[in-house]
């Protein structure tokens, strides 16, 4: 148990000093490191809750996918940040209604687990045997079953963060050609051919 409790300490240290680290670097490289790093730390904070098929989630999906893509996305795209920047104090206010309102649910979570402790058993499922129901099954049973509507929202949540961030992130650059199918479609023969008589000896 001391063990257990030591390297439990650890990765959560780990992860918060990682989480700090990812919103406070002015370099967006570092901040996706540190962000791996995070990830990495929750994923031993898994293994010693027994959810080994999270554990390997995060760091298959998250880490070997998403995080990666981040990385080279930020590397490889010269985006610049300076513009980015520009427009920070106009959400301001919006940003720190929406941080108010997570510290409030926050303290209304510890400070009811504080008082009463036995209200976090009775909004729980009861846990299955690991004899007769394996992690995977049993996570989704509660995942598809229970909470699949929550489930189904946060995908419509992430699918519009993700083309929201494709359209903040797209630049067209200038006097460059792009292909316009409207004006193809529409162009008339006139347009688009010009015949000309050649005299005998005589080039255009």
């Amino acid at each position: 148990m001391i063990l257990t409790s030591l390297f439990f300490y650890i990765f959560a240290a780990v992860t918060i000093a990682s989480a700090v680290m990812v919103i406070s670097s002015r370099n967006p490289v570092h901040s996706v490191l540190f962000l791996i790093l995070a990830f990495f730390s929750a994923a031993g904070l898994f293994l010693l809750l027994g959810a080994e098929f999270l554990a390997m989630i995060l760091v298959v999906v998250y880490v070997g996918a998403v995080a990666v893509l981040f990385l080279f996305v930020v590397m490889m795209l010269d985006v610049d940040f300076a513009e980015l920047r520009q427009g920070f104090l106009q959400y301001l206010p919006i940003g720190v209604l929406i941080g108010i309102v997570f510290l409030i649910e926050l303290i209304f979570v510890v400070g009811g687990w504080v008082i009463s402790p036995e209200i976090a058993g009775k909004g729980a499922l009861p846990i299955p045997s690991p004899e007769t129901t394996s992690n995977i099954a049993a996570l989704g049973n509660v995942l598809y079953t229970r909470y699949v509507y929550f489930f189904e929202a946060a995908s419509l949540i992430l699918l519009v963060a993700m083309v929201g961030a494709i359209v903040l992130t797209l630049r067209h650059k200038p006097n460059v050609k792009r292909q316009d199918i409207s004006t193809q479609v529409g162009r008339t023969r006139e347009a688009a051919i010009e015949i000309r008589k050649v005299e005998s000896g005589k080039g255009l």
